[in-house]
Parts: structure tokens; C-alpha cells; sequence
């Protein structure tokens, strides 16, 4: 049996559709998915007749965060999941700089490793009841694609902080205030209402856009790189110093019927 397709691709017009495809995982990050969503960046960036990308994911949720299975492997080799953390974090940026705008549609949970890709998006829109939250710290992590630093940028100081040092997870009518997200839709409006979004900025495609979205980016994002590089550091630093494996393992095992993924 073949495996499935870790991200599905679908067009419409000029607004391709990227679909994380892991339904049974709640969409967690794995090497598979990101080696995925990268090649579907490089063909989208690549394909002149797209003016704009959605970003959703198949299932109950957007993203519930990195695979903690997988985590779990990686518990004897040196540097622990650093490696992969710095795939996701080299990715999760690609998005964020891509030349083309693009639209994160959320629901069900967009946590830790889903927050981040959701951070990295130009305009977030979520389906009622959406979980949103950093949550590392409930299964004693640190982030390591973004959160630190593009969290308070996009939410404000204050509410990133106590997303980040509580580790709760609110859900996305509690956000509405910050301005990062777009919209609040009814579940069965999603769809709907994020293709519309991505026809607009479809509309207003070209070189001016995306010179636009860049300036945007450099301006917002002085010394993103070196914040990016101590975020992937300091969760190297702690993976190593901590015992993080025991923290994942316990949480798989209080979440018998759920796959472990929603928090890094």
C-alpha cells in the first residue's frame, strides 16, 4: 500500500491550495511533511499562474505541532531532534519569505510547531474554537522554528508571554483583539472565506506585491536570523541539559487515545 501523500495540492485559478496530510496525526511534523511542503513551495514559487497560496490541513486540526513519536526516536542521537528542528525552522522561514502572500486557514488546533507555520503566513483566518497556543513548555520544551520571535511581533509582548509562559492554549475568538488574526468564521465558512481572501490577494499579484511583502518582512524582521539561529540553540542547549524524553513519554502515555503531537 502506498503511502499518502503527506501534502496534497489543489488549484483554483490563480490560488493554489496546500494541504497538510496527516489526518490521523492531527498533521504533526515529521521529516516526510516538511520535505513535502518545501518541493510544494519550490513548484508554487516556480508556477507564474500562482498569485497565492492557503495553507490548511486535512482533518480535526491545521497543525498540532512536531510528531512527538518521532521526538522519541531521535532520544540517543546527539543533539536529539536539532537537526530536524533546523529543517522545519529553515521551511517554516521559506514560507514567511516566500514571494507569494499566503494564507494560513486554521481549525481545530494550531499549536507549538502549527502556530509557528501559522506565524510565518501573511494572513491567518480560523474556524470557531480553534486552540491556538506555543504549549512547549507543557511537555518541558522550547520552540525552535520561529514562535520566540515572531510570536510577540505578530500577537504583542503581553499576550505572547502568556502564551509562552503558560503554555495554555486559547482558543481563537480570544485573539481576535490582537489583530493577527484575519477572521473568525463559522467551521463550515472556512473554506469559503480563506479562498476569498487569497482571490484578493491574488488580484493584486505582481511585482510590486511581492517587493512589497519583502520591504514588509526586512523592516518587521531586523535581526530575525540571528534570533532564529538562539532559538534553535537555547532548544538544543535545553534538549540536552533536560531530561525532555521523560516529559514526552509521559505525555503519550496521560493521551492513550491521542497521538502525542500536540505540543513540541
Amino acid at each position: 500500500m502506498n503511502a499518502p501523500v503527506p501534502v496534497l495540492v489543489a488549484d483554483a485559478g490563480p490560488v493554489r491550495t496546500l494541504t497538510l496530510n496527516r489526518p490521523g496525526r492531527r498533521n504533526a511534523l515529521d521529516p516526510a511533511l516538511i520535505d513535502a511542503l518545501d518541493d510544494a513551495l519550490t513548484d508554487a514559487e516556480a508556477d507564474a499562474s500562482i498569485g497565492c497560496l492557503v495553507l490548511t490541513g486535512a482533518g480535526k486540526s491545521f497543525c498540532a505541532g512536531a510528531d512527538l513519536q518521532y521526538f522519541l526516536s531521535l532520544r540517543d542521537t546527539p543533539g536529539g531532534p536539532t537537526e530536524f528542528l533546523r529543517r522545519v525552522s529553515a521551511v517554516v522561514t521559506r514560507l514567511e519569505r516566500s514571494r507569494l502572500p499566503v494564507v494560513a486557514a486554521v481549525h481545530g488546533h494550531a499549536v507549538a510547531g502549527g502556530l509557528e507555520l501559522a506565524l510565518a503566513c501573511d494572513v491567518v483566518i480560523a474556524s470557531e474554537g480553534t486552540l491556538i497556543g506555543d504549549g512547549h513548555i507543557r511537555n518541558n520544551l522550547l520552540p525552535a522554528a520561529g514562535s520566540s520571535v515572531r510570536l510577540p511581533r505578530k500577537v504583542g509582548d503581553s499576550m505572547a508571554r502568556w502564551l509562552a509562559l503558560t503554555g495554555t492554549l486559547l482558543p481563537a475568538e480570544q485573539l481576535t483583539a490582537t489583530g493577527w488574526l484575519h477572521a473568525v468564521v463559522p467551521p463550515a465558512e472556512l473554506a469559503s472565506a480563506s479562498a476569498a481572501l487569497a482571490a484578493e490577494l491574488a488580484a493584486a499579484a505582481g511585482p510590486a506585491q511581492s517587493a512589497f511583502k519583502s520591504l514588509l518582512h526586512h523592516l518587521t524582521g531586523m535581526n530575525e536570523d540571528e534570533g532564529l539561529a538562539t532559538e534553535l540553540a537555547e532548544f538544543e542547549k535545553h534538549w540536552n541539559s533536560t531530561d525532555v524524553p521523560a516529559a514526552l513519554t509521559a505525555f503519550l502515555h496521560r493521551q492513550p487515545d491521542r497521538t502525542g503531537e500536540e505540543n513540541r
